[in-house]
This record gives C-alpha cells, sequence and structure tokens, in this order.
C-alpha cells in the first residue's frame, strides 16, 4: 500500500497548501485594511488616493527588494536607504556636470549608469568584507551605513543638489498607458527578483546559505561568491531606487528615505521572509509592501502625528514576529505529526 499523505490524514493543509495560503491571507488582509480605512474616511477610497499611493510604492518596494535576499541569505543591509542616496549623488553629480537643467539624455544615462555602478560596488564592498572575513552582515551593513551617511554629508555640506532637466522629473512623476512610470521599475524589478530567486542557481544558493552556510559550502557551492553577488545585487537594487527617489525628489539629500529601513524589514517579515534566513518569496513581499503603503497612505489622512506613525510600525514589527512563532510552532507540530499509514 502506497502511503497516504499528511493532509489526507489529520485533515490539515500540506506544505504546498501552506505557502499558497501565505499569499491569500496577505491579499485577504488588504481587502481588509482598504475596508477599514473606507469607513475611516470618505477621502480615501478616491482616484486622488490611489495614485498618490502608486506613486509612491515604489521607492520603498526597491529599497525592500535591495533587503529582501540579504535577509533570506541570513543577513542584512542595514545601509541600503544611504546606498540609494548616495547613488542619487554619483547620478546628481554627472548631471550637475554636463549642464544641469540643460544636460541632455546622454548625460542621463551616463549619470544612470553612474548610480547603478556606486550602488553595487557600495553592495560588492560590504559582500566582499562578509564573505572573506566572516564579519557579521549587521555589523559590516552598519558600518557602511555610517560611511556613507557622512562621505554624504560631508559631500552635500548637509544640504540638498538640485537642478536637473525636465524629463527626469518626468520619470519620477509620468505615466505610462495610464500607469506610473516608477511603478513600471518596480515590477520590472519584482520579476526579474522572482526569476533570480525561482529559476537562477543563485537564488537557490541564497536559500542554502541562510539555511546553513556550511553545509552549503560542503556540498560544493563557492559561498564567498554567492555572498559577494548577493550583496553587489542588493546595491545595483539600491542604485534603482537612488534614480527612482531623484526623479521623485527632483533634488538629492543624505537623509531621503531614511524612515524606510524599517518598513522594508517589516515588509520582508509581514511578507513571510524567514529572518533568521533560509526561506522567502518574492510575490508575498510585494503584497505585503502595498498593505503597508496602504496603511501608511491611510494615517496621513486620518492626520495621525508622524512620531505616533513611527511606533506603530516598530509595534506592527513586533505583532508579525510574534505572529510568526505561532505559524512556526504550528508548522513544525504539522511536520512531525504523523498517523500511522494503511
Amino acid at each position: 500500500m502506497t502511503p497516504t499523505s499528511t493532509s489526507s490524514q489529520s485533515g490539515k493543509p500540506g506544505l504546498a497548501g501552506l505557502l499558497s495560503s501565505d499569499i491569500a491571507g496577505l491579499i485577504g488582509f488588504l481587502v481588509l485594511v482598504v475596508a477599514v480605512l473606507s469607513f475611516s474616511t470618505d477621502r480615501f477610497f478616491t482616484a486622488t488616493t490611489f495614485a498618490s499611493i502608486a506613486f509612491q510604492l515604489p521607492e520603498l518596494g526597491l529599497l525592500t527588494l535591495a533587503m529582501l535576499m540579504p535577509i533570506i541569505s541570513g543577513g542584512f543591509n542595514l545601509a541600503a536607504t544611504f546606498t540609494a542616496n548616495i547613488a542619487g549623488l554619483a547620478m546628481a553629480w554627472v548631471l550637475q556636470s554636463y549642464g544641469g537643467v540643460d544636460a541632455g539624455v546622454g548625460a542621463f544615462v551616463l549619470g544612470v549608469a553612474s548610480a547603478l555602478l556606486t550602488g553595487a560596488a557600495a553592495g560588492w564592498l560590504m559582500g566582499i568584507i562578509i564573505a572573506y572575513t566572516g564579519a557579521h552582515p549587521i555589523l559590516v551593513s552598519l558600518s557602511m551605513m555610517i560611511f556613507l551617511r557622512g562621505l554624504g554629508e560631508f559631500l552635500t555640506h548637509g544640504g540638498d543638489i538640485s537642478g536637473f532637466p525636465d524629463f527626469v522629473r518626468e520619470i519620477g512623476h509620468g505615466t505610462l498607458v495610464g500607469i506610473p512610470v516608477p511603478l513600471w521599475i518596480l515590477a520590472a524589478a519584482a520579476l526579474l527578483w522572482h526569476v533570480v530567486m525561482t529559476r537562477a542557481r543563485l537564488g537557490f544558493a541564497t536559500r542554502m546559505i541562510g539555511s546553513n552556510i556550511e553545509a552549503t559550502r560542503y556540498s560544493g557551492i563557492d559561498t564567498r561568491r554567492s555572498v559577494t553577488l548577493i550583496y553587489t545585487l542588493s546595491g545595483l537594487m539600491c542604485g534603482i531606487a537612488g534614480v527612482v527617489m531623484l526623479a521623485r525628489f527632483n533634488s538629492v539629500r543624505v537623509g531621503h528615505g531614511e524612515a524606510y529601513l524599517l518598513i522594508t524589514v517589516l515588509a520582508c517579515f509581514l511578507g513571510r521572509v524567514d529572518p533568521f534566513g533560509g526561506f522567502g518569496r518574492v510575490i508575498p513581499v510585494v503584497i505585503a509592501l502595498v498593505i503597508l503603503q496602504v496603511i501608511a497612505s491611510g494615517l496621513n489622512l486620518l492626520g495621525a502625528n508622524q512620531h505616533l506613525a513611527t511606533a506603530m510600525w516598530g509595534a506592527f514589527l513586533l505583532v508579525v514576529m510574534i505572529l510568526r512563532w505561532v505559524w512556526a510552532r504550528d508548522f513544525l507540530q504539522l511536520l512531525f505529526t504523523r498517523k500511522p499509514t494503511h
């Protein structure tokens, strides 16, 4: 007789069912949040509000994608927002060098390339240090954050850099077939990350490293190369975020997006990424991003104090961690509680 599955014996969902229920649960939570905010204020369920959400979501989303792979690998990138700012400064410097508001398309392309290379270089340096010295990713990324912040303050003297061509602003505020251009960029980046994590060898190595880096090394995977590449790609995504932020704000400042760091971590954990590494998917994280952006926009419409909103994000993160612990306990019980087969 062939053994029957756990789900058929116990009536509980199997692993595939639990994984697919992540997305369904997050979508249900999103619907609930929209319903509550719609009843709380008549200004929420309007085209203006949803357009605002669509334009604000990409910069947070790109920074969250930059955080995603390091967390799945068992690490962190605390320097994400400042890497994006330094990348934006590199692009701004190129545009200013070629005429500022009169800069042409060639200067813009060169500026974007500079931003991406700057972000990738910062990530590569973190990855090299983590991979070859064994230093903890939190300490390395924290050090990089402090370095980039100080460097940015030194280069800008604590001020803003502005004065860019009008077509750059259109990238941050324009639309393509009725959809904001930054949202197209986020969708392309999320699709790329989904393909990397599900189809590429690096995605497999990232999860393996997050589960057990020593076992991964003994299995024949070059963990040093993989870790370096993970943080390089994280920095590259920060560079894309820096370009979008420059276009959105029409200026560059070292502190832009500093408050996003906590929310990127919250989005990953709400999207069922394992905080200890080894598991995480792009689609649930994207849905979690939408939920958090909807909540943020709703709080703004309700006139919530900014400091209270920050406290709420921290409390929300604590609640998510508690719920994840409860879910993990039930999941382990499901895996190890089996009835005799017939």
